[in-house]
């Protein structure tokens, strides 16, 4: 009997493996790949090769040479490094605090310290440094004011606690998820047998945890390195590899320097990367019964419930004061300085030039919005439902977007589209950076807005599809349904959650990205972000608080229209019974 058992298996498996197979190669789904794949390699390959290409020429090769040479730029190599790390391990420890707090600790007010949490994700690059220096300068509010200090924000300290308070709320979202979804029974199991709180954290939930702290700690040493802005704006002397990419290519006019400085910096973004993606997510620890069972037992009371609570104030408290300092700093002359009542200042975003660059950046913004949310949804349906080959490499094509620098895709679209190609006396490629052509300015913009946002979307998707079962897939192409029928009605309305956190944290990224975008706009294309950097950097600090929060608000404006609109209206739905 053992031994003719299997034959019925193995002849019901082929015609399962031949269905399979049938289902992932129809011609529409082959369509739907090539696209992809086309959009892609014009998205960001290209860009990317131009730039390595440019820098493995005898010229670049020797600029490549000199950073390493000198003792300056291998300072600077070293400076960078070591900002990640710190970051990355302040960040992380924040966002694994308030995020235990939010699930763990039972007290009023929980919802209002999520909402602050997500505040860093909603607000541009410029607004924590602009207010850190207001506060805590050298003539700062509270620093010189109210204690009578003369400190220097700017430089490491600064920035180390700007861009951790930016940054950790990527920690802090990847642990909250961990923490919800982490079985009550383990905690139950260690508590039936003598074990305290204390040591139930220590030997069960952090255990548990470690695949998610690892991941948060490379995520966050990938954002701090490559930042910007926060360098530009609080940075100071210390120099780090994309203020110096930036300084060669607007200051010195050398771009070929500029590119190698960024490739410099490609290196070890791409390499954390990489680690994250393909060893981090495979030493996953999870749970026997596969589903949380019941209810966690909430602290309620004790003093580590208390040195927890502290913690956690003390870091809503100073988001509140940074963006209570944006917010009031827009009706200010010149907070600090002249203290006097003024509406010039949105006067200037609302009715001057800056206007132009709220509509234009508005509407750039939901152009790139739902392509990136739908690229994301497809790349992730591919990857998950339809490769058997190659889907670990089509995956990695769109995270692209995300683990380059924003820096190196800048100067990659600059190489890439920023002259127009001309061949027997007629344009066969348009400028899409630079050039009259204000339509074209605005493309390469676009472009430049679904590359960074889309692999969020892309992320979620993946998770989102993973947990459905692959069979209703079949079941629709075993209809006659193809390939891209079966996305469009099956997949997609099945993943509208992940869907709509896609479309909210790419018009998000979209509204306050600078990296990428300030090496490609043109006096016609005015962008938020890019005008807020002038306005730092000249010291207005009244008209940037008030393009910061009018720039907040229309993120938040536009995240909950998003969410009426491709909320479900399906009868199970309203009858309280979907997800």
């Amino acid at each position: 009997m053992s031994a003719v058992a299997p034959a019925p298996t193995a002849l019901s498996a082929a015609p399962a493996r031949a269905r399979r197979r049938r289902v992932g190669f129809d011609p529409s789904t082959w369509v739907l790949i090539i696209i992809v794949c086309l959009v892609l390699a014009v998205l960001i390959l290209y860009p990317l090769a131009r730039v390595l290409w440019n820098v493995g020429t005898p010229a670049g090769r020797q600029y490549v040479g000199q950073i390493f040479a000198t003792a300056f730029n291998r300072q600077v190599i070293a400076n960078t490094v070591v900002l990640g790390l710190i970051v990355g391990a302040i960040g992380t420890a924040i966002g694994f605090l308030m995020a235990y707090v939010q699930v763990r600790l039972d007290f009023k007010g929980k919802r209002f310290i999520h909402l602050a949490c997500l505040m860093p994700i909603v607000s541009p690059p410029f607004a924590v440094a602009t207010a850190t220096i207001t506060l805590f300068g050298r003539r700062g509010l509270i620093s010189h004011d109210l204690f009578g200090w003369s400190i220097n924000p700017r430089g490491l300290g600064g920035l180390t606690f700007v861009l951790a308070l930016s940054f950790f709320p990527v920690a802090y979202m990847n642990f909250k998820g961990l923490l919800e979804h982490l079985d009550p029974a383990l905690d139950e199991a260690a508590s039936s047998l003598g074990a305290t709180k204390w040591h139930i954290f220590w030997t069960v939930t952090l255990p548990m945890m470690a695949p998610g702290i690892a991941s948060s700690f490379l995520l966050l040493f990938v954002e701090a390195i490559a930042d910007l802005a926060n360098p530009m704006a609080i940075g100071g002397n210390y120099d780090v590899l994309a203020s110096r990419a930036y300084i060669a290519i607007t200051g010195e006019y050398n771009l070929p320097l500029g590119a190698a400085y960024s490739v410099v910096l490609l290196l070890p973004a791409l390499l954390v990367f990489v680690i994250q993606n393909y060893w981090v997510q495979r030493k996953s620890v999870v749970s026997v019964t596969g589903k949380p069972a019941g209810q966690p037992k909430l602290v309620r009371r004790g003093p580590g419930r208390v040195a927890l609570l502290v913690g956690a104030v003390v870091v809503v408290g100073m988001i509140v004061l940074m963006y209570g300092t944006v917010v009031v700093g827009g009706f200010i002359q010149s907070l600090g300085i002249d203290n006097s009542w003024t509406l010039d200042n949105y006067r200037f975003v609302l009715l001057g030039i800056g206007s132009e660059a709220m509509w234009k950046t508005t509407l750039l913004a939901l152009i790139a919005t739902p392509v990136a949310g739908v690229l994301g949804m497809l790349i992730a349906w591919l990857v998950v439902r339809k490769l058997r080959r190659g889907n670990s490499w089509m995956d990695f094509l769109g995270m692209l977007g995300l683990a380059v620098p924003g820096v190196v895709i800048g100067i990659g679209y600059y190489y890439a589209f920023g002259r127009a190609v001309v061949a027997d006396g007629r344009m066969w490629f348009p400028a899409l950076t630079g050039g009259r052509a204000i339509l074209a300015g605005a493309l390469g913009i676009i472009m430049v807005y679904i590359i960074r946002s889309m692999p969020s979307g892309q992320r979620s998707g993946i998770a989102a599809l993973r947990q459905i079962d692959p069979a209703i897939d079949e079941a629709s192409t075993s209809l006659g349904a193809s390939g891209l029928t079966t996305f469009r009605l099956i997949t997609l309305p099945l993943i509208r959650p992940a869907f709509l956190s896609g479309l909210s944290y790419s018009f998000a990224r979209s509204m306050t990205t600078l990296s990428p975008i300030i090496f490609i706009t043109t006096p016609q294309t005015k962008i938020m972000t890019s005008q807020i950097f002038a306005e730092v950097d000249a010291g207005r600090f009244g008209h940037a608080f008030s393009y910061c929060t009018i720039l907040i608000i229309i993120v938040m404006i536009v995240i909950g229209l998003i969410n009426l609109v491709v909320r479900d209206r399906s009868p199970m739905a309203a009858a309280g019974l979907g997800n």
